[in-house]
């Protein structure tokens, strides 16, 4: 891979990274305990709870996402950066670019 492709790479990671990082930050705000004095009716608080659990999986996917855009920061000089971890192919840069934590080609991903 070319030196230029790693620098528009480790960008775009570590741009990925901080959006990541305000996003767990506003997620983790959203979770929050529902306090049960909250004299806001049965079915709004069914429906906050409902919310509450919904961000709570978007809270882990997001967790998920920054420690995958973490280790692909940290690998990102090591001479297999950029290959498929199945079928040991070149992943396409436009691929990279858009899911730059990807180990996978888009075939192998399915």
């Amino acid at each position: 891979m070319k030196h230029k492709d790693l620098i528009d790479i480790q960008e775009k990671i570590e741009k990925e990274i901080s959006e990541t990082q305000n996003a767990i930050e506003h997620y983790k705000e959203l979770t929050k305990p529902i306090a049960p004095e909250n004299a806001i009716g049965r079915i709004s608080r069914m429906d906050a709870i409902n919310n509450k659990t919904v961000n709570e999986a978007a809270l882990r996917k997001a967790e998920l996402k920054l420690n995958n855009l973490q280790i692909a920061l940290h690998n990102i000089n090591d001479d297999d950066f950029g290959m498929c971890a199945k079928c040991h192919t070149q992943i396409p840069m436009g691929r990279i670019l858009l899911v730059p934590q990807s180990r996978f080609c888009v075939n192998c991903a399915r």
